[in-house]
């Protein structure tokens, strides 16, 4: 794949979470104030969607389910979580946010996760 474009870079407030497909890949945007970070739409514990669950303040995000949190600017696991956040490149090009999709980011998730 290639670089593609997500949407309108103001369609991304700066803390809020935008879910998107591109070709059929599901994502989730973010404006970290000084850029845009993509990543897979779900988080790495328990497949929770983090559109409906994630919280963004101070380019910390926090799945409100069991937690976890990532430093949304390099998606490394901040407090108890134990799995990092997958990221996307992007880039902001003629006003429009753009993923590079090589392919679909997925995390390998424990059958034994049932917290």
């Amino acid at each position: 794949m290639s670089w593609k474009a997500a949407c309108p870079a103001g369609d991304v407030k700066q803390d809020k979470i935008k879910e998107c497909t591109i070709d059929g890949v599901e994502i989730i945007l973010v404006n970290v104030g000084d850029g845009f970070r993509a990543y897979p739409p779900v988080c790495p514990h328990m497949e929770q969607y983090l559109e409906g669950s994630g919280i963004c303040a101070n380019n910390v995000m926090t799945c409100d389910r069991h937690l976890w949190q990532w430093d949304m600017k390099t998606g490394e696991p901040l407090g108890p979580a134990e799995k990092p956040l997958l990221i996307y490149d992007t880039k902001e090009e003629d006003g429009q946010v753009m993923v590079f999709i090589d392919e679909e980011l997925e995390y390998d998730f424990d059958d034994d996760d049932d917290d």
